[in-house]
């Protein structure tokens, strides 16, 4: 069953695709290829403003190699309007079928003299791109056949303001979002709580999950990353008890996944890690 299909009536599993090094991407495939049964393969658009290979090219590759659906991200950053516009005909033109839309890191973290564009924001990219499937341009002319994209946002389950947070989901989907992959989430009750209220929109949502590689990970993401909040609890737990960040995030999704859409898994690429969470899941799930 296609990932498209599959949203909102089976529990969907979806991860990302690890740093690809320069030119060296046929050794983020080949760990790539050992990936358990996975919906879903996300490619990062430089993040951080670092340099990586394009995210359409890579997904393109990964497609073609693995028959792995892709979700490579575009963001607003770096692309004029006209750019975006035959970006997005081109990653059609590979059989690219899912968009995740973000504003994008800007460029002052990477080590580049790079100037913004931001021609756009995401609201204004997510509708660009359903006027495509229309076969339409930005200026509503017939530009000769149409695309097929299922376009993703993201959403911050730790957002200090829930509501507003629900209210910006709102607004991408009328917008035209199709679905979500969350922010990562370490509170089960804070995640179903925002499980509940996202379930009112109709959309499915993918939570987030990421391995804490040790507490010193788990306190500088407390502190000092915005839309994440690790309680207090779970840092106790591995200093403590030595619980593992494997161990954490499987007992989150114990606690959350009769509650949400699916789930999409940041280790960093981390291939194993990965694989233990993927299996845990479906027996959860089966």
């Amino acid at each position: 069953m296609k990932l498209i299909e599959k949203l909102g009536k089976e529990f969907v599993i979806t991860t990302e695709m690890g740093p690809v090094k320069g030119a060296l991407f046929s050794e983020s495939i080949d760990k790539a290829r050992d990936y358990h049964d996975i919906d879903g393969i996300n490619i990062h658009d430089c993040p951080m403003g670092s340099l990586r290979i394009n995210a359409v090219a890579m997904a393109n590759l990964i497609q073609a190699e693995l028959g792995t659906e892709t979700i490579p991200h575009f963001t607003c950053r770096d692309r004029s309007l006209l750019g975006t516009q035959a970006d997005l005909l081109g990653a059609h033109a590979l059989g690219i079928k899912h968009i995740l839309v973000t504003t994008g890191d800007p460029p002052k973290h990477g080590p580049y003299p790079s100037k913004p564009v931001y021609d756009y924001n995401t609201y204004d990219l997510v509708r660009l791109i359903k006027k495509m499937n229309q076969g339409l341009d930005f200026n509503d002319k017939e530009y000769g056949g149409d695309t097929e994209f299922s376009v993703a946002c993201t959403a911050l389950p730790a957002a200090r303001d829930l509501d507003r947070e629900i209210e910006k989901m709102e607004k991408k989907i009328k917008a035209g979002a199709d679905f979500f992959q969350t922010q990562v989430v370490y509170d089960a009750e804070q995640t179903i709580a925002f499980a509940e209220k996202a379930k009112t929109l109709g959309k499915p949502v993918l939570v987030g999950i990421m391995p804490l590689k040790s507490v010193k990970m788990a306190q500088y993401m407390k502190e000092k990353v915005d839309g994440i909040d690790v309680p207090d609890d779970i840092i106790a737990s591995m200093e403590k008890d030595g619980k593992t960040g494997i161990e954490i995030v499987c007992s989150v999704i114990d606690n959350i996944h009769q509650h949400v859409d699916g789930i999409h898994i940041m280790a960093l690429g981390d291939v194993k890690g990965t694989n233990q969470i993927v299996e845990f899941t479906k027996k959860l799930t089966a």
